[in-house]
């Protein structure tokens, strides 16, 4: 699946995205909502993270933990434009890649990383799955999903090679909140739904909500959700061509009104602008 933008250019094999921007400068955003490994094959890329920024040039590999929130700014460098390719690690597919590995061969002893970017060290691992998707860049040129995937394997190996703590990062799944209340408000954000709503409907009385909630957003639920709710309108509107004033109502909001000056003071201009 492929779009195409006045700026940019993103091509997507199931959760392998290709991106190129012409622009000077892109900045965005970000819900890393799952594991992503993320190859600048040009350009540069600025990731603010916790007031910490880090920069990633063309032929570097940056991995970003799940459950964080960054800023991430595309721009050319060097004369070259930007170009990156993404590799999305779902749950799924790790649970899957879980049970091929023969459990008596993990490691004994594994930390978990402190940080939630990583930049990687350069590894012909990496260096060679990368290189071998480029010409994917070309939109003509379509894999299979099968060959996708392979590529996500490759991705999952390279990173246990480089250092054995990924298995404690990649392989967690004993917090099952991390899966249940964000796998509930992606569905049902655009509900009107109290706090204390949310936390019998994901299992949890509301104090033991806040508290597992804090694990996955430094932002209140309610603060979440608004932000939420204007990411995908914001798309909708941007990407899709909705109307403003169908967007406001499907995305969760009760008047046009309180959506317009929720928009402006989230994005810094009107929604119709």
């Amino acid at each position: 699946m492929s779009a195409d933008y006045k700026d940019s250019m993103v091509f997507s094999y199931s959760d392998v995205f290709f991106a190129h921007y012409f622009n000077d400068e892109i900045r965005c955003h970000k819900m890393i909502e799952n594991h992503a490994l993320m190859y600048v094959y040009s350009g540069e890329l600025l990731v603010d993270e916790n007031n910490k920024q880090t920069r990633i040039h063309g032929g570097q590999c940056v991995f970003i933990r799940r459950d964080n929130r960054v800023t991430l700014t595309k721009r050319a460098f060097g004369g070259e434009q930007f170009k990156t390719i993404t590799l999305v690690l779902t749950r799924n597919f790790l649970r899957e890649f879980f049970q091929t590995i023969n459990k008596s061969e993990l490691p004994a002893e594994t930390q978990r990383f402190k940080h939630s970017l990583i930049k990687l060290p350069q590894s012909p691992e990496i260096e060679s799955l990368f290189k071998s998707m480029i010409p994917y860049f070309d939109s003509e040129i379509k894999p299979s999903e099968q060959i996708m995937k392979l590529k996500m394997q490759e991705g999952v190996y390279s990173l246990l090679n480089i250092d054995k703590n990924f298995y404690s990062c990649l392989f967690d799944f004993t917090e099952p909140w991390k899966i249940d209340i964000m796998g509930f408000l992606d569905k049902n954000y655009m509900y009107d739904f109290s706090v204390e709503d949310i936390a019998n409907y994901t299992g949890r009385s509301l104090a033991s909500f806040k508290r597992d909630f804090k694990k996955i957003s430094s932002l209140p639920p309610q603060k979440w959700l608004i932000e939420k709710r204007l990411k995908i309108a914001h798309d909708k509107i941007n990407a899709d061509k909705v109307k403003v004033s169908d967007v406001y109502l499907e995305v969760g909001f009760k008047n046009l009104s309180h959506f317009s000056t929720a928009y402006k003071k989230q994005y810094g201009f009107a929604p119709t602008r």
